[in-house]
């Protein structure tokens, strides 16, 4: 009966593990590229999908080259609070507020695509960028399951 349920330990635990995939959660890599590297790839991801003029991809590359940095800091500031042993969830008014900073900034960077951007380029952007926030407020959900 042990080896039995041992044995069946050892098969869900392969299966767990097989699940979740060799860079589980680290958006293929891009951890580790610096901001200026990371707004590089986005703004020749971009430049293929609209075909932008030079002037429009040095535009773009400032703009994801302040985006990467922001994200950077975020991130390395959330590792630092995480490092600490004190580490109390926020309040209902500290999320308000990080959420009120997070969107007045996705308002700001879409009046500079819009700025940028040609109005057919502006519109082919928005389709494919509001898609990938579609799809990507799906992603990992069901890591969480059960977690809270």
């Amino acid at each position: 009966m042990k080896k039995v349920l041992i044995a069946m330990l050892v098969m869900a635990s392969f299966s767990a593990m097989a699940q979740k995939g060799p860079h589980h959660g680290e958006r293929h890599g891009m951890k580790d590229l610096s901001p200026e590297q990371m707004a590089t790839l986005q703004t020749k991801k971009l430049t293929l999908a609209l075909d932008l003029t030079k002037s429009q991809q040095e535009a773009v590359q400032q703009l994801h080259l302040e985006n990467a940095k922001l994200r950077k800091e975020k991130m390395e500031k959330i590792k630092a609070d995480r490092a600490g042993e004190e580490r109390q969830k926020p309040s209902s008014e500290e999320r308000f507020a990080m959420q009120n900073e997070r969107l007045d900034h996705m308002i700001s960077q879409k009046e500079k695509m819009k700025k940028i951007l040609s109005p057919e380029q502006y519109e082919k952007w928005e389709k494919g960028h509001n898609q990938k926030r579609k799809h990507g407020d799906r992603r990992g959900k069901h890591e969480h399951r059960g977690k809270r």
